[in-house]
């Protein structure tokens, strides 16, 4: 479970929102959740903990995880691929939970798929949680203005600080 107060906050928030269906609530829109904050200082941890707070107030979700790095991958076309259809698959998730945005390399293409991804998002209200090393003004550097924009209105924000809990962990 996160324990975090704005990202329990935010998935009691979406849990609220959700639709009433046949096995409980399920995510038909709300707000994003942008988690960044150096490395190592438990965004990943706490975006998950976000889906595992959802599923324990009962919310149905149908949701995806995915790296910016990985997200490029899936995506980069290649024979017997419908890099399309995958694309689509993560626009309209219910709930996508898109880590380490603005880790992969910046290029024309990476820059198209991630603005298709956030704009179509952004749009249809739907919840992203989205963590990122940058800090917020390197944001519009990396991931450029019309993504920037979008997840400065998208996305509440939270700032995790402190040591890289990697690197100081106690040996076992």
């Amino acid at each position: 479970m996160a324990d975090y107060p704005q990202v329990i906050a935010w998935a009691d928030e979406i849990a609220r929102a959700g639709r009433p269906g046949p096995g409980g609530p399920g995510i038909a829109e709300g707000p994003s959740l942008l988690i960044a904050g150096p490395t190592g200082t438990g965004k990943t941890y706490q975006a998950y903990g976000a889906v595992r707070t959802l599923l324990g107030r009962g919310v149905r979700l149908r949701w995806e995880a995915t790296t910016s790095a990985d997200l490029h991958a899936r995506l980069r076309p290649r024979a017997g691929h419908d890099a399309e259809r995958d694309l689509q698959t993560l626009v309209r998730c219910p709930l996508l939970l898109l880590d380490d945005l603005g880790a992969a390399k910046t290029s024309e293409w990476t820059e198209e798929l991630t603005y298709r991804l956030i704009n179509h998002r952004y749009e249809h209200t739907l919840p992203t949680l989205i963590t990122t090393n940058l800090p917020t003004a390197e944001l519009r550097t990396a991931l450029g203005d019309r993504v920037a924009s979008r997840l400065a209105e998208m996305t509440e924000r939270v700032i995790l600080t402190g040591p890289d809990r990697r690197r100081t962990a106690p040996a076992a």
